[in-house]
């Protein structure tokens, strides 16, 4: 069983950045593609951003050039750098695990001035 728990979520204005964190319970990206998704208020959750096992990565387009994904090893701990927010990037942010179907419980992201 693999927990996953995230981090990092808060209330910035439009422009402005957070970094989320997702923390797994034992050492899997070396073994596990990642994704992290997002849930806006009354709409169905959409991808984000994934890392593939050898450090792939890819965007939605709604967040290329904005978002990066990285993982740190030593750590068991995803990230999601998100810079020149807007406020259509507000959501619940979850990270997952592609094997198992792994969701972490989410982590609230405003946007808004």
């Amino acid at each position: 069983q693999v927990q996953l728990v995230e981090s990092g979520g808060g209330l910035v204005q439009p422009g402005g950045s957070l970094r989320l964190s997702c923390a797994a319970s034992k050492s899997i990206f070396r073994l596990n593609a990642m994704d992290w998704y997002r849930q806006a208020p009354g709409k169905q959750r959409e991808w984000v951003a994934a890392v593939t096992t050898g450090g792939r990565t890819n965007y939605a387009d709604s967040v290329k050039g904005r978002f990066t994904i990285s993982r740190d090893f030593d750590k068991n701990t995803m990230y999601l750098q998100m810079n020149s927010l807007k406020p259509e990037d507000t959501g619940v942010y979850y990270c997952h695990q592609v094997v198992g179907d792994y969701w972490g419980q989410g982590t609230q992201v405003t946007v808004s001035s």
